[in-house]
């Protein structure tokens, strides 16, 4: 009962901003179950269940690329087919790309595992719907959520560790992320009239500080919610801009998709057992997808490629940080991300080579719009935000899940925790109240 009564009250949440879209995750999760079935109960015959399997990756996929991608293609295609042309204004479904993954990783860990197939569908329902996750991750995979959706315990502990981790994602994205994007958005909105110099190097280290502490806000507060609720989730940021190469950024950064392509795309494609060619080739594809996953824009694509030029290059030893001076490596990989991060905010692949020309140099020099939305206050959070992002002593000493168990934790230590987080936690509602829409950005994918 308590899984079928947070199956409800997801699908309710899902439905209040999305409507009648949610019939679409509710038939994901119907295709997923049956396919689940089939692929367990056919495991004695290796080829039917693979069979059932490729009908299954293949129903999902056609669903993500109908609803997310149709629309790209028909706009790409070099003649017009009037029939598809109400494809270019078609709603996306929030969080299609997280839902998909989600019934993939389901149907590929019965396959690989031998896991069984889920027979309640309200416990499948669940796993693919549990509102924390649902419209921006992590991705959260089967094998590692199906024990405890089958059996857990709620404990006081986890509870109290559960609201202190979510208070600590809410400051994230009101504080710092949203100050942020006021300074980003400004930037990028003007840079088409061309923006000084400082001000494109302004507006895109706002960014690399918005989509961080954005994204990584919401992490925090689906863990904390989950844990709340019983469930553990594993981490999705390990302080990826104190990464020493680009390599080690991905394995920092949005740590459940990196993983997820790793496990289900590089590896079944060979990964690097196949010599350097095909290592190098498997990393293009990887990134290609990544960079697709994202949005169905060319600036997603190259965002993705970009990254992945780095990897090959480091891989090839053409780059070779490991012989860089420490503070080097820190320098290279911050650059190559800025830069990444300016093909990915920009609208247009054109809009991001604009910008970028802004940013050495061929811009107007008297354009400073990024500076309106400067002053004390917000260089105080977008500073706290840089501190932040790197490995200090405060945040792990507040951090449930690096700290053992906040509960443990002596008397004194334990109300200043409370206190600091409510404090933390009312200021950021009064950041909110009078606040702009601010949406997290990775609802959009």
């Amino acid at each position: 009962m308590r899984n079928f009564f947070l199956l409800i009250v997801s699908l309710v949440f899902y439905a209040w901003g999305e409507g009648a879209l949610v019939l679409v995750m509710i038939a994901s999760t119907m295709i997923n179950y049956f396919a689940g079935l089939g692929i367990s109960g056919f495991a004695h015959r290796p080829k039917v269940s693979k069979a059932i399997l490729a009908i299954g990756i293949c129903i999902n996929l056609l669903l993500l690329v109908y609803y997310k991608y149709l629309g790209f293609i028909v706009s790409n295609l070099p003649f017009e087919i009037p029939e598809l042309a109400f494809s270019k204004t078609m709603a996306l479904p929030i969080g299609i790309s997280f839902y998909t993954f989600h019934g993939l990783s389901y149907l590929v860990d019965i396959y690989r595992k031998g896991l069984p197939g889920q027979k309640n569908p309200f416990d499948l329902g669940l796993y693919i719907a549990f509102f924390p996750q649902l419209v921006a991750g992590p991705i959260v995979r089967y094998s590692d959520i199906e024990s405890q959706i089958r059996a857990r315990q709620e404990t006081s502990q986890m509870f109290f560790e559960g609201i202190i981790r979510f208070i600590q994602g809410f400051a994230k994205k009101i504080l710092v992320a949203n100050t942020a994007a006021l300074i980003a958005d400004r930037a990028f909105q003007q840079s088409s009239d061309g923006i000084s110099i400082s001000a494109a190097w302004i507006g895109a280290i706002a960014y690399m500080l918005q989509i961080y502490f954005d994204f990584s806000g919401y992490s925090d507060m689906a863990i904390g919610l989950a844990k709340m609720f019983g469930f553990t989730f594993k981490e999705n940021f390990n302080y990826p801009y104190t990464a020493i190469s680009t390599q080690d950024f991905w394995r920092r950064w949005h740590i459940s998709l990196s993983t997820w392509f790793r496990d289900y795309l590089y590896i079944p494609l060979g990964g690097n057992q196949k010599g350097p060619f095909r290592t190098y080739l498997n990393l293009f594809i990887v990134f290609f997808v990544t960079g697709l996953w994202h949005g169905a824009s060319w600036n997603f694509v190259v965002w993705g490629l970009f990254h992945g030029l780095f990897l090959i290059l480091e891989r090839s030893e053409i780059i070779r940080t490991e012989k860089f001076p420490s503070v080097l490596k820190h320098v290279y990989v911050i650059l190559v991300v800025l830069v990444g991060w300016v093909l990915f905010r920009a609208d247009n692949l054109s809009h991001a080579i604009q910008y970028l020309g802004n940013m050495v140099g061929t811009g107007s020099r008297k354009n400073d719009v990024a500076f309106v939305m400067l002053n004390n206050y917000s260089i105080f959070l977008l500073l706290a935000g840089v501190f932040f992002s790197m490995h200090v002593k405060f945040p792990k000493r507040l951090s449930s899940h690096r700290d053992g168990g906040l509960v443990q934790q002596s008397s004194f230590r334990l109300i200043g925790i409370v206190v600091i987080h409510m404090l933390l936690f009312m200021f950021a509602i009064l950041e909110l109240a009078q606040a702009n829409y601010n949406p997290f950005i990775y609802f959009r994918f």
